[in-house]
C-alpha cells in the first residue's frame, strides 16, 4: 500500500517517526511530507532515512511529474500526523499553498488525521467547526487523547500513540463495508452503583473493548449506537471522534438498561460488552455515611439487578442478533469453557465472547484473547490480539452467523 504520511508544524510530531516505521515495517511504501514548521522539530534528513523516499515540502520540486497532484492521486492512505489546529483549519477551507495541501485535494483515498494541540486549542468554537466539516466530508479523526501535553498542561488534546494511529488508519484503508446498512448497538464501560452522594460499587472496566467494537463496526459500515458507563477518557474521546457513533452516557445498571432496551428496538445487532454490576445497594443514603458514631463496621444491603442481555434475548424482534460478553476469573481453560457455555445457555444469546480476567488481564489492557460460543455449545471462534483486532473477530464472527442464518 501507497502511504502518504503528512506532518504539521507540533512538538508530536516526534512520535510520527515511530508510526513511519510501523508502516514501513507492516511492508508499506511510505512517503512523507512534512510542512516547513514540521521540519522545525523533526528534521528532513530523520523522515528521509526512516520512510526511505526523497522528501520535499515545495510543489516546485519535480514539476516535470505534477508532483503537487501526483502523490494525492497514487495515494491508497492519507494520514496526517500531528494534525495542528492551522492544519485542520486549512483542511476544512480547502487551502493548498504547500505540497501537502495539494496532495490533500488531489486525494481520493481515505484521510485519517490525528489531532494534536493544547486543551484550549482543541475545545475553541473554530477547532470544532473544522472537525464537524471534515468528519461531513468523510475524513475519519483518531483522537486526539487525553494527557500530559507540553509545559506543565494536561488534558484533551494530545497526540494518539503511532500504534492505534497505525491499526485504525490501516483498518480504515483496507475496511470492509460489510456491516453497511446496519444498525447496532453496543454497550460499553463498567456501571456505578452509588451508596451515598459520594460513593459507589464499581469495577475496573475501562470500556476500551466496548469502544472499538463500536468504532469497528462504524469503520465498516455500521450505523451505530454507543450506550456508555463509565469508561477511560481515551477510549471516549476515540468513539466519540467517528462520525458514525452516538453516544449515549449512563451510569447504573438501571440507566442501561433503559438506555439499551430503546435503542435495541430499531437495530439489528446488539453487542453487550458493558460490565454491569449484578447487584445494587438496597437503599441508597441522601447524604455521606459517616465513620462517626460507629462501632467499625459497615453492613451493606444488596440487591440484585436484572440480568439486561437474558431479557434483551427473550423479548428480541425478528432477526436481532444478540451477542453477550461474559469475563471469567476461572483459571482452567476448560472449567472456563463449560461455564460459558451453561451462561450463552441460560441468557439465550446467539454468541457468547469469553476472556479471562483477572489482576493483571483483561481489564484496563491494550490486548485481549477471546473464545465465542455458539448457539449451539459450540466454539465458533478463538481469537488472541488487540482490542481493535478482537473488535473485528467479534464482527465476523457475528456475520458469519448472520450469513448462515439468512
Amino acid at each position: 500500500m501507497f502511504v502518504v504520511v503528512g506532518v504539521t508544524g507540533g512538538i508530536a510530531a516526534y512520535k510520527t517517526v515511530h508510526l513511519v516505521r510501523l508502516l514501513i515495517l507492516n511492508g508499506h511504501d511510505v512517503q512523507v511530507i512534512p510542512t516547513d514548521d514540521a521540519l522545525r522539530f523533526v528534521g528532513l534528513p530523520t523522515w528521509e532515512a526512516i520512510s526511505r523516499n526523497p522528501v520535499t515540502t515545495s510543489v516546485h520540486d519535480d514539476v516535470a511529474r505534477v508532483r503537487h497532484v501526483a502523490l494525492g492521486q497514487r495515494a491508497d492512505l492519507v494520514i496526517i500526523a500531528p494534525a495542528t489546529a492551522n492544519t485542520l483549519a486549512k483542511m476544512a477551507a480547502g487551502l493548498a499553498d504547500d505540497l501537502l495541501g495539494t496532495t490533500l485535494l488531489a486525494a481520493r483515498a481515505p484521510v485519517v488525521v490525528a489531532p494534536a494541540m493544547h486543551t484550549e486549542m482543541w475545545e475553541h468554537p473554530a477547532t470544532q467547526h473544522s472537525v464537524a466539516v471534515l468528519r461531513e466530508r468523510g475524513v475519519h479523526l483518531v483522537g486526539p487523547a487525553s494527557g500530559a501535553l507540553t509545559g506543565t498542561d494536561s488534558g484533551p488534546g494530545r497526540m494518539s500513540e503511532p500504534d492505534e494511529i497505525a491499526a485504525r488508519a490501516l483498518a480504515i484503508a483496507g475496511a470492509r463495508n460489510d456491516l453497511t446498512g446496519l444498525r447496532v448497538v453496543v454497550t460499553a464501560g463498567g456501571t456505578r452503583e452509588p451508596l451515598d452522594p459520594v460513593r459507589f460499587l464499581g469495577n475496573r472496566s475501562s470500556g476500551r473493548q466496548g469502544a472499538q467494537l463500536a468504532i469497528a463496526a462504524a469503520d465498516r459500515g455500521a450505523e451505530v449506537t454507543l450506550v456508555a458507563a463509565h469508561m477511560d477518557a481515551d477510549a471516549l474521546a476515540a468513539a466519540s471522534a467517528h462520525r458514525r457513533i452516538d453516544i449515549t452516557r449512563v451510569g447504573t445498571a438501571l440507566e442501561l438498561q433503559h438506555a439499551v432496551t430503546a435503542a435495541a428496538a430499531g437495530a439489528q445487532v446488539v453487542v453487550m460488552a458493558a460490565a454491569v454490576a449484578d447487584y445494587r445497594p438496597a437503599r441508597v443514603s441522601d447524604t455521606k455515611l459517616t465513620k462517626e458514631g460507629g462501632d467499625g463496621t459497615l453492613t451493606l444491603e444488596l440487591v440484585e439487578n436484572p440480568d439486561i442481555v437474558a431479557g434483551l434475548a427473550a423479548h428480541r424482534p425478528a432477526g436481532q442478533t444478540v451477542v453477550a460478553f461474559a469475563a471469567e476469573t476461572e483459571p482452567d481453560a476448560v472449567a472456563r469453557l463449560e461455564r460459558a457455555r451453561r451462561k450463552r445457555a441460560r441468557k439465550g444469546v446467539d454468541l457468547l465472547v469469553v476472556n479471562e480476567v483477572g489482576w493483571r488481564a483483561g481489564f484496563e489492557a491494550d490486548h485481549n484473547a477471546i473464545v465465542i460460543v455458539g448457539s449451539e455449545g459450540e466454539v465458533a471462534a478463538e481469537f488472541s490480539g488487540t482490542k481493535r483486532e478482537t473488535a473485528d473477530a467479534v464482527w465476523d464472527g457475528v456475520q458469519t452467523l448472520r450469513a448462515r442464518v439468512d
